[in-house]
């Protein structure tokens, strides 16, 4: 079993706590099934946020998901003019025997735009 890193991004429409639980949700669940993960395949998830972003954590919605005994961190994006708002980025560390050429990242909706040559 090898340790790879999974990356993943979604786009939120608004700045509100029930909305990020949803997509950053979505996200993971997505995460978990195109790579065929449980939990228990899972170390640590880094979670990064848009400084726009102020209405919860991203990591409580892993908590909502059942993902209790694995390290989570929540970390501010940097602020550079231009770039997509209200954005949240994930980076999961995972036991898989996938191949690195086989990991599925996954970017939701438009931060698809975010990584064109990785994004499913």
């Amino acid at each position: 079993m090898a340790v790879r890193a999974v990356r993943g991004a979604v786009q939120l429409e608004r700045d509100e706590a029930g909305h990020m639980d949803e997509q950053v949700s979505e996200l993971l669940t997505a995460i978990l099934e195109r790579n065929g993960l449980t939990t228990e395949d899972l170390i640590s998830i880094w979670f990064t946020a848009t400084p726009d972003l102020h209405s919860d954590f991203p990591a409580a919605a892993a908590r909502k998901l059942g993902i209790v005994d694995v390290p989570l961190i929540c970390a501010q994006e940097l602020d550079i003019e231009g770039a997509m708002p209200r954005v949240v980025r994930v980076l999961a560390h995972i036991e898989s025997d996938l191949p690195r050429s086989e990991v599925a990242h996954v970017y939701l909706g438009a931060a698809g735009a975010l990584r064109k040559d990785i994004a499913q």
